[in-house]
């Protein structure tokens, strides 16, 4: 599993909105690399912002 798919992962089982640093203590992962991954989530709009910086699945 990619860091992508731990961070969607993640942010399914909470349920509610998520920041990166969240995300990353939730997750295990380093907060550099859910940075990436979530660059890459937003680009291909799979997150959206319902707040500013907090992200949920799209």
């Amino acid at each position: 599993m990619d860091v992508t798919e731990k961070v969607l992962e993640v942010m399914r089982a909470e349920g509610q909105p998520l920041n990166a640093g969240k995300i990353a203590e939730l997750g295990g992962l380093e907060r550099k690399a859910v940075d990436k991954a979530m660059t890459q989530l937003k680009k291909e709009e799979k997150i959206v912002s319902p707040k500013r910086c907090y992200w949920t699945p799209a």
